[in-house]
């Protein structure tokens, strides 16, 4: 069957917000849809003549079982089936590739498993694959950590000896970013962390993760690898490694938001809209956002409820617009003097500090930068700037030559 002809799709209950057709279409030219269905819909689909090969995703990787003549060994020993391939008789044979995409995650951090504690966070589907291959890599003991169970988040203190923490939990996903399903503290032993949640790009466990100096992977190479494999079961051949890191590289690329901190009056709006405008992205202004949820100017912020009501405002504000995905966000220059504002703009962003010397910044309609002098507040601020910053941009007064720099510094 050539690549043109081949109907295949991923099946599961919402699926508005999947990157599969994205990642196939990169993979291969076939033709692959988004088939939402309902649990009464799945039996006579499957038993249709309406497809040729499938993904399988939430809820009905077991679901599907009963309707296949055959499972492959991998699938039989999970209990779980994320692809499914129709045989030239017309029978179904089941395949779980998460295995594959869960290893080369792994595998990814050049991290060995042997006789290491691997701890498994979760009971679920993911974290029955997650058990099998860490035992397959190697590891002992592997640990499953539940509510519930023998080992639990109460008793934790009996596996700080961890060397490999996993989580196939779903806590920390969006729209629940920031919380974690433990904290890192508890195990001095760790060598990495592995998080199969991809949205967002860091949940707090690897931002947690990250601040430790401890290696770490989010589930966008799992995601991207687990479809490659089954791009190779589709077509019968063989797709390598540098292929999935290019996709998986671009993906993160166009979800990371690019934040841009600096001094009040720097230019961030201006060259922010500027930005989003030449590479297609929503910009975002987080005063204007927070001018709006609060329903009056700045300035009466400050007069009604001092610097600490705003900051309290603009800690909200961040917090939502740093869910977003692919946008140009400008903050407000004084974003930095909060520490958890860190978290909520690097969850799913690059933080670009743009350095300007502070003589000539504007002040007009600012209300700190009219009790406090432009100088004062970048000597006061310079080292929370870098110290949130991933990329710090040298600007002048020139807009052009600063828009040309950022896109270098980026690119």
């Amino acid at each position: 069957m050539s690549h043109k002809t081949l109907r295949a799709g991923l099946i599961g209950a919402h699926l508005s917000h999947s990157y599969s057709p994205e990642i196939h279409a990169a993979l291969a030219d076939y033709d692959y849809r988004l088939i939402e269905l309902a649990p009464s819909e799945l039996g006579p689909f499957l038993q249709s003549d309406a497809f040729d090969a499938l993904n399988v995703t939430i809820p009905y990787k077991q679901d599907v079982i009963p309707y296949l003549t055959r499972l492959s060994d991998t699938a039989a020993r999970i209990g779980a089936v994320n692809t499914i391939m129709r045989e030239a008789d017309g029978s179904l044979t089941g395949y779980n590739t998460d295995y594959d995409g869960l290893a080369d995650m792994i595998s990814s951090l050049h991290v060995s498993l042997t006789g290491k504690k691997v701890l498994v966070l979760g009971s679920g589907g993911a974290s029955k694959t997650a058990v099998l291959v860490a035992r397959d890599m190697g590891a002992s003991p592997v640990v499953v950590i539940s509510r519930n169970g023998e080992d639990n988040y109460g008793n934790l203190q009996k596996h700080e000896d961890a060397a490999i923490i996993i989580n196939a939990t779903p806590v920390g996903m969006y729209p629940h970013n920031g919380e974690a399903p433990l904290s890192l503290a508890k195990f001095p032993r760790l060598e990495a962390v592995f998080d199969l949640i991809y949205n967002p790009l860091r949940t707090a466990l690897l931002e947690e993760a990250e601040a430790r100096a401890i290696p770490c992977c989010n589930g966008l190479l799992m995601l991207v690898s687990q479809a490659r494999r089954a791009a190779e079961l589709f077509l019968s051949t063989s797709i390598s490694q540098d292929v999935c890191d290019k996709i998986t590289a671009d993906i993160a690329e166009k979800t990371e938001n690019i934040i841009l901190i600096g001094m009040p009056g720097c230019g961030k709006s201006t060259l922010g809209k500027l930005l989003a405008a030449e590479w297609g992205r929503p910009f975002l202004d987080a005063d204007a956002e927070l001018v709006k949820t609060a329903g009056m100017p700045i300035p009466d912020i400050f007069k009604v409820e001092g610097e600490a009501g705003f900051r309290k405002r603009e800690s909200c504000v961040l917090a939502e617009l740093g869910k977003g995905k692919g946008l140009v966000i400008a903050t407000g220059g004084g974003c930095v003097t909060v520490a958890e504002n860190y978290s909520h703009l690097h969850q799913n962003g690059k933080i670009v500090f743009l350095d300007i010397p502070p003589e000539g910044l504007s002040v007009e309609g600012r209300p700190l930068s009219q009790s406090r002098s432009p100088e004062a507040l970048y000597r006061e601020r310079l080292p929370l700037y870098r110290q949130f910053a991933d990329v710090t941009v040298p600007i002048t007064r020139d807009i052009e030559e600063n828009l040309k720099t950022i896109k270098e510094a980026l690119q």
